[in-house]
Order: C-alpha cells, then sequence, then structure tokens
C-alpha cells in the first residue's frame, strides 16, 4: 500500500496553483487517474485545456464569474457546496491517484466553507490518495494534519508595475 500525502500549497506569491498542475503533469505522464477541482474560478484557464490531451485528468470547476471584489452570492454557496460533497466522494473512493482542491482555502476565507470541512477532506480521504489543496489564508491549524506545507512568498511581482495576466504565463 502506498501513503497518500496531503500537500498545502499557501501564501500571498504566485505559483500555488502552477505548482500543483506540475504535481499533476507528473501524475497523469505516468498513468495516473488525476482530479482536479478547481473553487472559486469559474473562467478556462489556460491549464483546464489539458484535460482535452490526456484521458487520465479530470477538471471540474466549482465557481461562477469572479467574486473577489463583491460578496459571494447564494449561488457562489452552492457551486462550492457542490465541490465540497464531490469532493469528499472523490477522495473516499480512491478511484483517483491524485486530487487537487485549488483555491480551496480561498472558499473557507470567504467563510463558504468552515474548517471542520476542510479536516474532513484530509481526515476523511482515502490512505492511498495523494491531496494537494491551495490557495491563500490556509488556516494554521491545519498544517498539523499535513505531511508538506509550501508558503508562497510575494517579494516582486511585475503587476505591480501595471503588467496584467498574460495567457500562457498567468492565466
Amino acid at each position: 500500500m502506498n501513503k497518500g500525502y496531503v500537500h498545502i500549497y499557501t501564501g500571498n506569491g504566485k505559483g500555488k496553483t502552477t505548482a500543483a498542475f506540475g504535481v499533476a503533469l507528473r501524475s497523469v505522464m505516468t498513468g495516473r487517474q488525476v482530479y482536479v477541482g478547481q473553487f472559486i474560478k469559474g473562467m478556462k484557464y489556460s491549464e483546464v485545456g489539458l484535460e482535452a490531451l490526456v484521458d487520465n485528468l479530470r477538471v471540474e470547476q466549482y465557481g461562477l464569474e469572479c467574486f473577489i471584489e463583491r460578496d459571494p452570492t447564494p449561488e457562489d454557496h452552492e457551486k462550492v457546496a457542490e465541490g465540497f460533497r464531490k469532493a469528499l466522494e472523490i477522495l473516499k473512493s480512491g478511484k483517483y491517484h491524485l486530487v487537487i482542491l485549488d483555491e480551496i482555502f480561498i472558499a473557507h476565507h470567504y467563510k463558504m466553507l468552515d474548517l471542520a470541512d476542510l479536516k474532513t477532506l484530509i481526515t476523511e480521504k482515502h490512505p492511498e490518495v495523494e491531496v494537494i489543496m491551495t490557495g491563500r489564508y490556509c488556516p494554521e491549524e491545519l498544517y498539523e494534519l499535513a505531511d508538506l506545507v509550501t508558503e508562497m512568498k510575494e517579494i516582486k511581482h511585475y503587476y505591480q508595475q501595471g503588467v496584467l495576466s498574460r495567457k500562457g504565463i498567468d492565466v
């Protein structure tokens, strides 16, 4: 039996989703089954296109339009609840070798999931499933349950010079 580890990628720096998709790419290239649940996100980011190129990757989004500059609507809350239910089902099933829960900590930050929900995803997962959870504002209480915690720290970003997200690099 192979132990599935829990990874947390958090912090205010760029690269959390990119790092998670790097692991996803490694996994699919070795024939492993990978599931990505993107919380909050509803736009078709470039990484979503990877699903069309390989049979062993599934990407589902549990977000509508971006609400970062407005309050989440009841529909936003329902999408996150749907994502939570689906993620828990998938984590328990053991069907996927790697499960990525992208921006799940943002959903928690906006009070769309509580700490108990996040803990449940970790503690009730199939023992062989590797899980990566990403997003700013990870509750420190989860660090003890994780096997790997990486904090991305922003030191400098071209966004500060007025450069918006670039296709193929940032989105």
